[in-house]
């Protein structure tokens, strides 16, 4: 790199005549304001002149010199320049401070015992509890804590607002509203008014003060000092706006002091006069206009700070993209004739002497990507920012408000192996010791959740010690056999199921030593589960507050992980949020389980954790604000779209507009003014990529304001904005089918071995296998079982099943003649069975009239049946075995009730849903009962001793709603006895055609009676991608 000219702000010409006198030089000067124009790197522009100010000189002159920055990423990238132009050579570094004016959570620049006779600043949650809390004691007991919460966070930004702006007596809110305001605004300014009378006075009682009143009393008292004893060695305060204005203050001290001077950012010293004295507050112009009126320094009287040589065709288009955009960006009563701002554009390069067009000019290195939604968006922006890394040493910085796109593309990034240095951050609820504070926390509140227990005990942090057995066969072992299917009442309930999943089955038949041990293990674990959410949940009586939760909350989070849930940055962000809630936590006041869990759910959503890690140097994800200063050679701006980049000017839900104004308050639109000069500090880079979605969120988007105005100021001047159409090839080719004629996806059809294949199955399984042999390829070749979901409503399931338990009940009571009570006694046996299947109270509450309509109308039906003086036999199992092919074949089946008469047989099925259909049945579709009756009349039922003729098929279906139930016959006489005969010959022709290991198992040989929910093992068959996309040969 070549030597660098000297540079002195201290003088009007560019070299000193003795630049070693930095000490000596007069106090009475006038202030030294100085701009780097938005085309210029801002930070190394700053380094570059630091240096060449101050390089030559002795060595502590530099140290000692202070730099005043808005935040510290920008006191970061600052030294960081300043080494990377050093070229080497040892440099001490001046003393970098964020000046804290751009950010809430920087702390301002605090030489000396400014601060030391100031309260120190309320803890940021510890405000938010007592405000809450004033605000239910003082104004509305009846608010929950977490809209006590939200009414906290908008007092908080109306008293902030107010101590920022340094707006005189607040409480005078009251006085300001006039008789032809709405009520609600009279509400609000009367909480208003009493809020800022109470709330001063209980933070004297804590001692503490209000951070932002704290931060903007050390600035003023800062600017003061230095006002009357200004410092003797050299002061830069470069990069800030002053928007706050104790910092416009310090920033004219500075100005003001002997060895001091300030730059600013992208100050535009070329817009019309009298386009800068109308300025409103949505142009980007607009805070720096704030900024020198409040200082009292003209705009003319600024100059431009040091500029490293640069080839004069990258100044050219550097300064021609700068007029471009601020010409965009004009206020909207200034471009009410863009065409004749085209033409002094081009009539003043020409006077110049360029060759060029300016506007062309200005558009060099910019082009415009339009997306069809935010995730083809995210993966160009990735494919730009991994192409960026294809040239060495160059850098690439993605800029966007939206911080769910920014983690969209460092999720596409993951796909190359590159992680970019974000700094957005993670929320700690996507972090694993975030999620088990959420987790524990939402535990406490429902503690037998099955989905809730799952995740507490499948997270990666928490371990158990559980003996020989290792913790996740305990895991497995409790799902399965406790916490899939019905929701169980508590955790004695869930015990039960695992004893009963110890005992031997039907058949008789023990589980496996293995499983037995797994079974124990998992007991032994729901034990510690119970002991350890008990604990925490003991602590939560009427009186517990907020902080006797938080440790409650706490210490089952040690005890499940013990202290690695503080490891790392992640855990020191959760213990930091638990410690402020049991510090603050008081304040808020009692609260309980499911508040709890609302209000960490939402603190762990909000807290944010810069990770840190092995990022790469060369890829950034910024913020708008953190961009500002930042520059790199390709600049990505994403979000382009109206509410987003900018964003919708915010609502005051306390203040109307004219009330802003008269209590001195800014209107809502300044902050588009600020996020405009944003906007035009990046699109001013070198290389730009403008990025907008057509759709966001799966509506159409409007594209921002800015990008729209420099449409159609290029459009005006007859020239094209560029665009990055290859970009968008290479996204859309990046996962597509491979090239050549589509391929379908192809029905799946295994033909396992016939002696695989089944010899032996249910009428209910036959029913599934004439309508989806896959199923029965998946259950009893691949020996799949499908597992119910966890926690899953069973409902209807469990309502039959205590129907036909209760049928069966009364029938094995009272074979013959009914009780006096017998509805009553029906009842009573419906109510215990749905007791016993894990019904709540408020279900059980909810079926108990479905119930006794159930009771009466089953009285009434076994009463009429009874009265033909039949046998009745219940829940009896039965079977047929014929020959095949491949050999004997078995068919089984249990009969819900077999009624047996001097004429034959009724075969009986009990239903609480839909019966199948008359249609069905006689098909073949629906054999369940043909298929019974035709074991029953071969002599496969035992207890009907002997063959008997089936003359009657029924659904007896049963719901206990305004029709109670009814009797619906398939089939009676003749044709019921055809119809089973049928049925068997059917099933023996279906054996003979499995019997042939040519014979598939395709999924779905009737999808007309498959149903809306489909079958379990859809997803294995791939039901939806052949169903949908095509099926093959298949027709």
């Amino acid at each position: 790199m070549a030597a660098m000219p000297p540079f002195d702000p201290f003088t009007d010409l560019p070299q000193a005549a003795d630049r070693r006198a930095v000490g000596a030089r007069e106090t009475e000067v006038r202030p030294r304001w100085y701009a780097v124009p938005a085309h210029r790197p801002f930070l190394e522009d700053l380094a570059a002149g630091v240096l060449a100010w101050l390089g030559d000189l002795p060595p502590e002159t530099l140290s000692d010199a202070t730099l005043l920055l808005p935040n510290r990423r920008a006191a970061r990238a600052f030294t960081g320049a300043l080494s990377k132009l050093s070229q080497g050579r040892p440099v001490l570094l001046p003393q970098v401070r964020p000046l804290g004016d751009l950010e809430e959570d920087e702390p301002p620049f605090t030489p000396g015992a400014l601060g030391l006779d100031l309260p120190p600043a309320i803890p940021a949650l510890t405000r938010r509890f007592e405000m809450a809390r004033m605000i239910v004691e003082q104004f509305d007991d009846s608010l929950t804590p977490m809209r006590a919460l939200d009414l906290a966070d908008a007092l908080g930004g109306f008293l902030d607002s107010c101590q920022l702006e340094e707006v005189p007596n607040p409480e005078r809110i009251a006085t300001l509203v006039d008789g032809e305001m709405a009520e609600h605004w009279e509400r609000s300014a009367e909480f208003l008014s009493l809020a800022v009378e109470a709330w001063p006075k209980r933070l004297a009682e804590l001692g503490l003060v209000d951070p932002a009143w704290r931060r903007a009393t050390l600035l003023r008292r800062l600017a003061e000092l230095w006002d009357h004893t200004p410092p003797t060695q050299a002061v830069i305060a470069a990069g800030s706006t002053g928007t706050v204005p104790a910092a416009a203050d310090v920033l004219g001290a500075v100005a003001r002091a002997p060895l001091g001077c300030v730059v600013l950012p992208g100050l535009d010293l070329d817009l019309d006069a009298a386009v800068w004295d109308r300025l409103d507050e949505q142009h980007p112009q607009s805070a720096m206009k704030r900024l020198l009126d409040r200082v009292e320094v003209a705009r003319a009287d600024i100059r431009p700070w040091f500029a490293p040589s640069q080839p004069p065709a990258a100044l050219a288009r550097g300064q021609a993209r700068q007029r471009l955009v601020n010409e965009a960006l004009r206020p909207a009563e200034a471009t009410d004739d863009w065409r004749r701002a085209i033409r002094d554009l081009r009539s003043t390069a020409a006077a110049r002497g360029e060759a060029r067009d300016p506007i062309a000019e200005g558009l060099q290195g910019l082009s415009l990507l339009t997306a069809r939604a935010e995730e083809e968006a995210a993966t160009a922006i990735a494919l730009m920012m991994r192409e960026t890394l294809e040239t060495p040493g160059k850098t690439c910085a993605l800029v966007t408000p939206d911080q769910a796109l920014g983690r969209r593309v460092a999720a596409r990034l993951e796909r190359w192996g590159v992680i970019p240095d974000s700094s957005a951050g993670s929320p700690l609820s996507r972090l694993p010791a975030g999620a088990l504070v959420d987790l524990c926390a939402r535990w406490i509140a429902d503690p037998v959740q099955p989905h809730l227990l799952l995740a507490v005990i499948k997270h990666p942090l928490v371990r158990f010690d559980l003996g020989d057995a290792p913790q996740a066969a305990a895991v497995a072992a409790l799902e399965e056999h406790a916490l899939r299917g019905p929701r169980p009442r508590d955790f004695a309930a869930v015990r039960r199921r695992l004893l009963e999943a110890v005992q031997p089955d039907r058949r008789g038949k023990a589980p496996p030593e293995w499983k037995r041990e797994r079974l124990s293990a998992a007991t032994r674990l729901v034990e510690r589960l119970q002991t350890a959410v008990e604990t925490a949940t003991a602590v939560f009586t009427p009186d517990a507050d907020l902080n006797v939760a938080a440790s409650a909350l706490t210490r089952l989070i040690e005890t499940l992980a013990g202290q690695d849930a503080w490891a790392g940055p992640d855990g020191e962000a959760a213990a930091a949020l638990l410690s402020g809630l049991i510090e603050g936590g008081a304040a808020l006041g009692r609260i309980d389980r499911a508040d709890l869990a609302e209000l960490t759910s939402s603190l762990v959503r909000e807290t944010v954790v810069r990770t840190g890690g092995a990022t790469h140097p060369s890829l950034r994800i910024l913020g708008a604000i953190e961009a500002r200063l930042v520059r790199a050679d390709r600049m990505i701006l994403a979000g382009l779209e109206e509410g987003v980049w900018p964003q919708a000017a915010p609502t005051d839900p306390f203040l109307s507009r004219p009330m802003r104004k008269a209590l001195g308050l800014p209107p809502p639109e300044r902050r588009l003014g600020q996020t405009a000069q944003d906007f035009v500090q990046a699109a001013c880079a070198e290389e730009v990529i403008l990025v907008h979605s057509e759709r966001r969120g799966g509506q159409p988007a409007v594209r921002s304001r800015w990008l729209w105005r420099l449409e159609m100021l290029t459009r005006g001047a007859g020239v094209d904005l560029p665009r990055s159409s290859t970009v968008l090839d290479w996204t859309r080719a990046l996962d597509a089918p491979p090239p050549g004629p589509p391929r379908f996806a192809k029905r799946p059809e295994p033909r396992p071995p016939v002696h695989r294949r089944p010899r032996s199955l249910y009428v209910t399984r036959i029913e599934r296998w004439v309508r989806d042999p896959y199923a029965i390829y998946a259950l009893w070749v691949l020996g799949l079982e499908a597992m119910e979901r966890p926690g899953a409503s069973a409902e209807a399931l469990a309502r039959g099943d205590a129907v036909h338990a209760a049928v069966e009940r009364l029938t094995l009571d009272w074979p013959h003649d009914l009780p006096d009570d017998c509805e009553a006694v029906l009842h009573d046996h419906l109510l215990r069975e749905l007791g016993a299947r894990g019904f709540e109270d408020a279900a059980m509450a909810r079926e108990a009239p479905l119930a006794r309509n159930c009771a009466r109308w089953l009285t009434d039906f076994e009463r009429r049946r009874r009265a033909r003086g039949i046998e009745i036999l219940v829940e009896q199992q039965g079977a047929l075995t014929f020959d095949a092919p491949a050999g004997p074949f078995t068919v089984k089946a249990f009969a819900d009730r077999i009624e047996l008469s001097s004429d034959g047989a009724a075969v009986m099925d009990f239903k609480t849903g839909a019966a199948p259909s008359a249609k069905q049945v006689k098909s073949g579709f629906a054999p369940q009962l043909t298929l019974t009756a035709a074991i029953l009349a071969d002599g496969g039922f035992e207890s009907a001793k002997g063959p008997v003729t089936p003359d009657e098929l029924t659904y007896v279906r049963v719901v206990g709603r305004k029709t109670a139930g009814e009797v619906i016959t398939r089939a009676s006489g003749a044709e019921a006895a055809d119809l089973a005969q049928a049925a068997l010959e059917g099933l023996k022709r279906r054996v003979a055609r499995f019997d042939d290991p040519n014979t598939p198992y395709v999924s779905w040989a009737a999808p007309q009676f498959m149903g809306a929910q489909g079958g379990n093992y859809d997803h294995l068959a791939r039901v939806w991608e052949w169903s949908v996309i095509g099926d093959g040969d298949e027709e």
